[in-house]
C-alpha cells in the first residue's frame, strides 16, 4: 500500500499561526465592504505540492515547495471563501465576486470590458 505524501505539518502550523496573527481579515470579505476574521491561509496560486511529491519530477518538487513556502504567495481568506469562491475560482480561471460598490473584482470581465470602451 502506497502511502500519500504529507505536505501540511508543524512547520506549516507555526507558520500559519504567524501568518494569520500579522494578517487576520479575509482578504475577500474585505474586498467587499466587509470584516470578517480569516482562519485559512490560502495559496494564491496553488503549490500543487502532493501531485509533485508524487511524480518524482524533482523540478516539479522544488517548483511547488517555493510556492508553498513563499509568503508573498499567500492571502488570509475565512471558510467560507476558501472553501467555495476560491475553489470556483480555480477551477473556471475567473475571479468571482464584487466590491462594495457592486463592480466586478474580476479586471477581465464582460461588465469591466464594456465600462471601459463607454469611457473612451
Amino acid at each position: 500500500m502506497k502511502r500519500e505524501p504529507r505536505v501540511y505539518g508543524s512547520r506549516w502550523d507555526k507558520a500559519r499561526r504567524s501568518f494569520l496573527a500579522m494578517h487576520p481579515l479575509c482578504v475577500m470579505c474585505q474586498q467587499q465592504g466587509r470584516t470578517v476574521a480569516a482562519t485559512v491561509v490560502d495559496h494564491i496560486i496553488p503549490h500543487k505540492l502532493k501531485d509533485a511529491i508524487t511524480s518524482g519530477d524533482r523540478a516539479a518538487i522544488a517548483h511547488a515547495q517555493k510556492l508553498f513556502w513563499d509568503s508573498d504567495n499567500w492571502q488570509s481568506l475565512c471558510k467560507q471563501h476558501h472553501d467555495s469562491t476560491k475553489q470556483r475560482m480555480e477551477r473556471r480561471g475567473v475571479v468571482i465576486g464584487c466590491d462594495e460598490n457592486g463592480n466586478p473584482l474580476d479586471p477581465n470581465s464582460h461588465w469591466m470590458k464594456t465600462q471601459r470602451s463607454g469611457d473612451k
